[in-house]
């Protein structure tokens, strides 16, 4: 079974952190998606599906798969980043489409930088789109 503790999706700011891993580039790894290669399968990489989690070099925080593989789930809502500088931002009470963040094996790496935002309607199933969980200890 799982770890004790409360699993949910994170929220936009809590995935790009996890995904910047203390960086401000393009990507995790620089601002080449050539670079980008050895950390996520994204068109120009080859693979045709999913990959097993872990197959790639992960970040500097030991994340696999933040870039490419699947688009993550996100438990926002969309809406416009238009609130200027907040310290752990959240998205809109409601809305119609949820976040998802990180770019897939179908897509351009450009839809996987770490500051890029998709979002589609949660009842979507998406042969490109998963899900990370957070847990948070009690």
């Amino acid at each position: 079974g799982l770890p004790a503790g409360t699993y949910r999706l994170p929220n936009e700011h809590e995935w790009e952190y996890a995904c910047r891993a203390g960086t401000q580039t393009r990507f995790c790894c620089g601002d080449s998606w050539r670079t980008l290669r050895l950390l996520a399968d994204f068109k120009e990489s080859g693979p045709r599906g999913t990959s097993a989690v872990g197959r790639l070099r992960p970040n500097a925080w030991g994340l696999h798969d933040m870039h490419g593989n699947v688009w993550e789930w996100c438990q926002d809502w969309y809406g416009t980043n238009d609130k200027g500088d907040q310290t752990d931002p959240v998205g809109p009470e409601s809305g119609t489409e949820r976040v998802y963040r990180g770019g897939a094996w179908a897509h351009d790496p450009e839809f996987g930088r770490s500051a890029d935002r998709s979002r589609w309607e949660p009842q979507s199933q998406l042969f490109t789109v998963g899900f990370r969980l957070v847990r948070t200890l009690e």
